[in-house]
């Protein structure tokens, strides 16, 4: 027999079972954009990132081009390291939104670069902005889109004012 109180309960471990789930996506999606950031910055590994992301995934920036699939986005990388033989990134300021199966999450990130040009090593300093979508397949949560806005990107030493770039406020 149904009662009040035990109404009450089921609607308050409902209730529990959301925010704790809510609470653990974010954990496991800021731990996956971390384990992204790793695998950049031990070497470009597109063998490592590719699977971070869904079968679909897009990895998308103005300057570096938009890479829709596993396979683009592992070539990509693998490629990459030709150009950059040396990142870190740091990221920070997540903001994730969870909604079931999927999130959107919004990121700063600073990243220190060694660039070849002219094959020669330079320092660059990027700040850089990303948008990302997730969503949750078989319980794991996976990356369906990096949306990548460099701030600014200029050689260290130099002066990024005039270069930066802002989204706009929604």
């Amino acid at each position: 027999m149904e009662t009040k109180e035990n109404s009450e309960m089921a609607l308050m471990n409902n209730d529990l079972s959301a925010r704790l789930d809510r609470l653990e996506s974010i954990q496991e999606i800021t731990n996956l954009k971390h384990t992204y950031w790793h695998y950049n910055d031990v070497g470009l590994l597109g063998d490592k990132i590719a699977p971070l992301f869904t079968e679909d995934g897009v990895w998308s920036n103005e300057e570096l081009g938009h890479y829709a699939g596993r396979e683009a986005i592992r070539i990509f990388f693998n490629e990459a390291s030709d150009i950059l033989p040396f990142c870190a990134h740091v990221g920070m300021n997540a903001i994730i939104d969870v909604d079931g199966d999927t999130a959107t999450a919004k990121w700063r990130c600073l990243l220190f670069g060694t660039f070849i040009e002219e094959g020669q090593g330079k320092s660059h300093l990027i700040l850089i902005d990303y948008l990302d979508d997730f969503v949750r397949i078989d319980g794991r949560w996976l990356i369906k889109k990096l949306d990548i806005l460099f701030n600014f990107d200029v050689e260290f030493g130099q002066s990024w004012a005039g270069s930066e770039k802002v989204r706009a406020v929604e």
